[in-house]
């Protein structure tokens, strides 16, 4: 196999940090399972910098699921990686525990493994409901996957691929809630700004909105300030809820906000997004800071 077919079989490459940062399993550990049971055997740039592969990442993962349930790492040494699979998939049959599940995602991200991916989120609908299963499964999944996306160690195709099947459900959730608000509700316009691209967020919020029977106002993402100022004008909007991932339209963060909040001075915002969580010292006064989608989910339980 040539070079050039071998870059074909794996999407991404993996520093030890990422390995860390998906398994739970410090640098420090597979060091020393590399040095003592040959665990890991990474490649190296031409720069000599260690990388490990697409395979390398899921054989590590299916090792932490069956060491975190009490397998020594001196027998799973001895195992051939099918042996591995095969005891991670009997496993799931039996055991389910959130961080094999979300070890279950990720190898279905890697792999674009539409049927793995079912098969975790109707497990844990079925045990937890919808609610438990995004906070609990997805969005802790979804952390771990954006920070490698940020990283550039995850490709484009497959976050867009593990991201539209969690839109797919999520938009399915919206759809079954009632479709008439109730008579005291308020009015919640979502959007992301211009050049932000992230929605699964905002539907997250769009789906509790609807729940509770709110009139919402659903933009999507890239959304042109100009249109939410039409949009508040032409309605009563009590609510404004935004992601903001990176910068929006490739403006200041902290202008665009003072726009926001100056624009709509009279409104609840809702800000949510990695960008926003990261620089939450610049936003202004009154504008609310969702931290955590956990953090969203407490605030419409009040």
């Amino acid at each position: 196999m040539t070079k050039s077919q071998s870059a074909y079989r794996n999407f991404s490459r993996y520093s030890i940090k990422d390995l860390e940062h998906l398994s739970g399993i410090k640098a420090h550990t597979l060091r020393i399972w590399e040095q003592r049971y040959g665990i890991l055997k990474p490649e190296r740039t031409d720069t000599n910098i260690r990388f490990y592969s697409d395979d390398d990442l899921k054989y590590l993962l299916n090792i932490s699921i069956l060491n975190t349930n009490g397998v020594k790492i001196s027998r799973l040494a001895q195992m051939s990686r099918e042996e591995i699979h095969q005891a991670v998939e009997k496993m799931n049959t039996t055991t389910y525990t959130f961080e094999s599940d979300i070890s279950s995602l990720i190898i279905s991200t890697i792999d674009l493994n539409e049927a793995l991916f079912e098969q975790v989120f109707q497990q844990n609908i079925i045990k937890t409901g919808f609610e438990r299963t995004i906070t609990e499964i997805i969005y802790p999944f979804l952390d771990k996957i954006g920070i490698l996306w940020l990283s550039g160690s995850i490709s484009p195709a497959q976050e867009h691929f593990i991201s539209n099947l969690i839109r797919q459900k999520l938009i399915v959730a919206i759809d079954v809630q009632p479709k008439v608000p109730k008579p005291d509700a308020e009015s919640v316009l979502i959007f992301s700004p211009e050049n932000e691209m992230h929605e699964l967020s905002l539907l997250y919020a769009c789906y509790l909105f609807k729940r509770q029977q709110q009139k919402v106002y659903y933009l999507g993402t890239n959304v042109p300030f100009e249109n939410i100022e039409i949009v508040a004008h032409n309605h009563h909007i009590d609510y404004i809820v935004l992601n903001i991932t990176g910068n929006p339209n490739g403006n200041n963060f902290n202008l665009y906000l003072s726009k926001l909040k100056e624009t709509f001075s009279d409104k609840k915002i809702m800000l949510m997004g990695y960008l926003a969580n990261k620089r939450k010292e610049e936003i202004p006064a009154g504008i609310t800071l969702i931290t955590s989608i956990e953090n969203l989910f407490q605030f419409f339980n009040k």
